[in-house]
């Protein structure tokens, strides 16, 4: 399954499982992830995709592209190995989620989707960070310095998330499912601070697309 559906699986879930880093917790205060989200208001990258089962075999490999302007507002395009191009878009007042081969196209409030999504852990405000989730230090792995997410709702559409960093950068980001799946995804060519425009965050349904949903009108562009 494409990873917008598996790391939204509020609309469809799907992941895979790696290996757990093995360390001892920590405080859930001044993580790797504090510091790396500490003066983020823009994230430009590329990222790599692989979903296995819980038997470690591959389902899917995939590339695409992730564009994160805070607070609130990410547009994540995606292309698997075995289907067509999907989309993702919070516009700040929606969320939306486009599967191009299938023309049809998923809306709910953005605001619903906190712990929808993984997606909403770079996103998000770190008042909505720590609300809706745990968040705790786990040491390095695989020469990164772990965080792990957990998400404080039970109805929550993914069981944890592991971010590793390096540097200082997120490099890779690891969502473990309710069906003992696991997506990893690897970043590359990750740009803070980058130019994005309002155009890139917003959806309009092409003609002929079905919606399912009722977008709300957006508050106004910033």
């Amino acid at each position: 399954m494409a990873i917008a559906a598996c790391a939204l699986g509020w609309f469809a879930p799907s992941v895979q499982s790696v290996a757990q880093p093995a360390a001892t917790p920590g405080a859930a205060a001044d993580t790797a992830l504090d510091r790396y989200l500490d003066g983020l208001t823009a994230l430009r990258a590329t990222f790599s995709q692989l979903v296995v089962d819980a038997a470690g075999k591959t389902l899917e490999t995939g590339e695409g592209t992730l564009l994160v302007r805070r607070p609130g507002r990410f547009r994540w395009e995606y292309t698997a190995s075995n289907a067509g191009p999907q989309l993702l878009v919070a516009d700040g007042t929606n969320l939306w989620f486009y599967d191009r081969e299938l023309q049809q196209a998923t809306v709910k409030p953005a605001a619903a989707a906190l712990t929808a999504t993984p997606v909403m852990l770079l996103s998000g405000t770190t008042a909505e960070l720590r609300a809706a989730f745990t968040v705790v230090a786990v040491g390095e792995h695989d020469a990164l310095e772990w965080v792990q997410v957990t998400p404080r709702s039970a109805t929550a559409e993914f069981a944890s998330v592991e971010l590793g960093f390096r540097g200082g950068q997120l490099v890779r980001l690891v969502i473990h499912d309710r069906l003992n799946q696991t997506d990893t995804l690897t970043f590359t060519n990750s740009a803070r601070g980058a130019r994005i425009t309002d155009a890139e965050l917003r959806f309009t349904p092409p003609a002929g697309v079905d919606v399912i949903g009722m977008p709300r009108p957006l508050a106004g562009a910033r």
